[in-house]
């Protein structure tokens, strides 16, 4: 767009402006609504238009007014630059005053923008509310603090002392023997005597996989046999078992296997 160009929008262009908040809020208006990006070239653009707008606001008061006026300033510099031939040349470390003055007007734009966002949100009640009360304070369950390092090593040799002797080496070790007759007898003795039972409590604290198998098939065939029930009230929860209709605490159960 030339000079020429801007200027004849700058006198044809009209603004009717409400009351502003800041000198950076009225500039960006008019840059908007002019329908300009937020550049050096725009600034130049919109100076008549924001130095008209200080004709209104001569009335209040001067601290009101003094924040226009530097704003006013620099946009008359950067008119007047533009107007050049030429270019200012700048000495090293030197701002230009319009590039200074576009990115704080960016800059500007972005935060209003975040505020309407948070205004919005405001308004349709999606609040978040931070933490008033300070985190509890968790106490530590070791207190180490009076302990050494000679503590440690005694204490690591009095439980290495505590295990049971190993097997020697040229010892043939078997696997423990565990039959369905074992595990149906336990399973019946135990509803005997409390009426109900869970399969982790007839395992016990030593869990082999030989034992849980055993004792997972001599649950089934008591199943089949239509002597118990089994329920299980989630997925990997306990099974509870409890004596079906059929039971009987005189009978004694024939299996198709003898182990």
């Amino acid at each position: 767009m030339s000079l020429s160009v801007a200027a004849w929008q700058a006198r044809s262009y009209q603004v009717e402006t409400p009351i502003y908040e800041g000198p950076l809020d009225l500039l960006l208006q008019l840059i908007e609504r002019a329908e300009l990006d937020i550049t050096r070239l725009a600034l130049a653009q919109v100076t008549d238009q924001y130095l008209a707008h200080l004709q209104t606001i001569q009335d209040k008061a001067a601290d009101e007014v003094s924040a226009f006026l530097v704003i006013a300033a620099r946009l008359v510099q950067i008119k007047s630059e533009a107007l050049l031939p030429r270019p200012p040349e700048r000495e090293a470390g030197e701002e230009d005053p319009g590039e200074a003055l576009a990115r704080q007007l960016a800059l500007y734009k972005r935060f209003k923008q975040i505020a309407e966002y948070l205004g919005e949100r405001e308004k349709n009640g999606l609040r978040t509310y931070l933490r008033l009360a300070p985190p509890p304070k968790v106490e530590a369950r070791l207190d180490m603090s009076g302990l050494t390092l000679d503590d440690l090593i005694a204490a690591a040799r009095q439980v290495f002392a505590n295990q049971p002797p190993k097997t020697p080496l040229n010892t043939v070790v078997r696997a423990p023997k565990i039959t369905i007759r074992e595990k149906i007898s336990q399973i019946i003795t135990t509803l005997r005597e409390h009426g109900r039972a869970r399969f982790f409590a007839l395992l016990g604290k030593v869990r082999s996989r030989l034992e849980v198998v055993v004792s997972f098939l001599a649950l089934l065939e008591l199943i089949k046999l239509r002597r118990v029930a089994a329920h299980q009230p989630a997925l990997f929860d306990d099974i509870e078992i409890q004596p079906a209709d059929a039971w009987s605490d005189d009978e004694d159960f024939e299996l198709e296997f003898g182990e």
